[in-house]
């Protein structure tokens, strides 16, 4: 069984019983998830980035999964690219009521899991995503209040829209 079998198989129950916590959404690279109120949302990241925006006063959040650091204008302009689901990201949370001035950032991945490129000295793509992210969060005034980035590893991070509470763990 794959990693991201297992990962579906730990985080999506097949029956939910009545009074048990809401089944987890997993999202895949390239995509977004907002949600007002409580929902458990999980990804695994290598050197992808997650990031998770959420208004701590209204209880809503959501979190994004890009693969490249920003769009080249060829092709769609997708999720997959940092600039784009960054965008969208925020443009769907202030749909939702969501305040700008509110909103806290964490930021998970970008970490150079081929062992060919570790080491070269040069940025990886990792480095790249996790860069492009923060910057975008900084000239956006948007504080990160947690950050597991760089290294190895993948991570699987799972994560609660409300309160904005986080797990991670390396894989």
């Amino acid at each position: 069984m794959s990693l991201a079998d297992q990962l579906k198989a730990e985080i999506l129950p097949s029956a939910r019983k009545p009074g048990a916590t809401p089944r987890v959404t997993y999202l895949h690279p390239g995509q977004t998830f907002v949600h007002a109120g409580p929902a458990p949302v999980a990804t695994i990241v290598g050197s992808c980035v997650a990031v998770f925006l959420w208004d701590p006063v209204h209880n809503a959040g959501g979190l994004t999964h890009f693969l490249l650091p920003q769009w080249d204008r060829i092709g769609a302009a997708t999720s997959r690219y940092g600039d784009v689901a960054l965008d969208d990201l925020l443009e769907k949370l202030v749909a939702l009521g969501c305040q700008r001035s509110r909103l806290r950032a964490k930021v998970f991945g970008g970490a150079c899991v081929l062992k060919a490129f570790q080491g070269n000295g040069g940025k990886h793509l990792g480095t790249k995503n996790s860069e492009f992210a923060i910057d975008w969060l900084n000239q956006q005034h948007i504080p990160v209040v947690e950050q597991h980035v760089g290294g190895t590893r993948g991570r699987k991070i799972e994560i609660d829209t409300a309160s904005g509470a986080a797990s991670v763990r390396e894989v």
